[in-house]
């Protein structure tokens, strides 16, 4: 095969600054990684409450392996279903306080799976245009009708619902919380106008789960105690890598939603099936999440204090409300040239640039965790601001 179109296409991302290669990160302790030999404070992590190291998920871990081996040898529906999968997804549905879930390999095929089958080929699948690759692919996937709206705007959405055809099925698709801006999904207008209009709300809960509601059940919890949404008033997705600090993810809903999913989600049944030591890993987290709820608490006064002083030195860090904070750059050069100054002065925080966010917007996603000392993070806040003038970025 002749790589010439694949070479002309690498060099041209290098030359517009959206060239990406693999940077290997060894973990040294919570909130702190070594890159090439040196440590260096870590504002990259989805590890939001610090589990991934935590001595009671290893142990589960450990106790699962020796029980069941490593992989699972099979998918679901042939003879992969090992029991801590089953006690997973009744421990996901108990927290989720849904009738049932199913657990997917990662959260990119559970939105694909699930997304690409949900609704008949006369049904309309509607947007956050803000919504993760995996959702807008799911949604594409389909072949039914697909539309987007604006970010923010749902005004557009509204006059889509208020012409389409009578009992046309219709599922309404966002993020709980928008993964490169931070900011929370209007989940109550949302579902105020799917019952309106008879239509369905999916919620990608990644980035929610473990971090929003009082209980860390996510957006739905957040906006519960004011606006009285009941759990099932939509159909929730979940990841376990995230902060629950595990591996997979979860669709969580009715139970007759679970038993679809398991005989039409191509992700689902030609896969095969998650471990059961992640699984069993994953149910020890939950457990912990719901039994130390200060791990939740200390995450917000982390996230409360670097935001604050984000704003103060003068960074514009959008709309963000959760612990993902970008700072906005513009540019995909100078972002990226940001990022590297950070990383030579001990502060990892990748640049993300298009076609992850859009063309102009280029930003240093930074993401606060329960891990992260006060002392690290004023050093963070102390080294971006230096860069920062030093680059007329502020």
């Amino acid at each position: 095969m002749d790589f010439s179109f694949q070479l002309d296409i690498v060099n041209e991302l290098k030359t517009e600054g959206l060239f990406r290669s693999l940077r290997r990160v060894d973990p040294e302790r919570p909130g702190r990684v070594t890159i090439g030999g040196r440590s260096v404070i870590l504002l990259a992590s989805n590890d939001y409450l610090g589990l991934a190291d935590h001595p009671r998920i290893k142990e589960a871990a450990i106790a699962a392996v020796r029980r069941y081996g490593l992989g699972s040898g099979a998918s679901r529906l042939i003879s992969g279903n090992a029991a801590p999968l089953e006690a997973l997804e009744e421990r996901i549905a108990r927290f989720k306080r849904t009738e049932a879930s199913l657990v997917f390999s990662t959260g990119y095929m559970a939105n694909l799976g699930v997304l690409s089958c949900l609704v008949p080929p006369n049904g309309l699948l509607m947007a956050d245009r803000l919504c993760h690759a995996s959702l807008i692919d799911g949604c594409r996937s389909n072949g039914c009708r697909f539309r987007v709206f604006e970010h923010g705007n749902l005004d557009p959405l509204e006059r889509v619902l208020t012409r389409r055809p009578a009992h046309r099925p219709t599922v309404i698709v966002t993020d709980g919380v928008f993964s490169m801006d931070g900011d929370i999904a209007p989940l109550p207008r949302l579902v105020e106008l799917a019952r309106r209009h008879d239509a369905t709300v999916f919620v990608d809960d990644a980035h929610a789960t473990g971090v929003l509601g009082a209980g860390g059940r996510g957006t739905l919890e957040h906006f519960g105690e004011h606006f009285g949404l009941p759990p099932d008033s939509v159909i929730q997705m979940g990841t376990l890598g995230k902060a629950l600090g595990c591996f997979g993810a979860y669709v969580a809903g009715s139970r007759v939603l679970i038993d679809y999913l398991i005989n039409k989600a191509k992700t689902f049944i030609y896969t095969t099936a998650l471990p059961p030591a992640v699984a069993a890993a994953a149910s020890a987290a939950f457990d912990l999440m719901e039994e130390e709820p200060e791990l939740r608490e200390r995450l917000w006064r982390n996230r409360n204090h670097y935001a604050d002083g984000l704003k103060t030195v003068g960074f514009n860090i959008l709309n963000s409300e959760t612990p993902i904070i970008p700072i906005l750059i513009g540019d995909s050069q100078t972002a990226v040239a940001f990022s590297e100054r950070l990383l030579e002065a001990g502060v990892f925080a990748p640049a993300i640039r298009p076609p992850t966010v859009p063309k102009g917007t280029s930003r240093i996603r930074t993401t606060v965790t329960a891990a992260h000392t006060r002392d690290d993070l004023d050093y963070a806040l102390e080294t971006l601001g230096k860069i920062g003038r030093s680059m007329g970025l502020i």
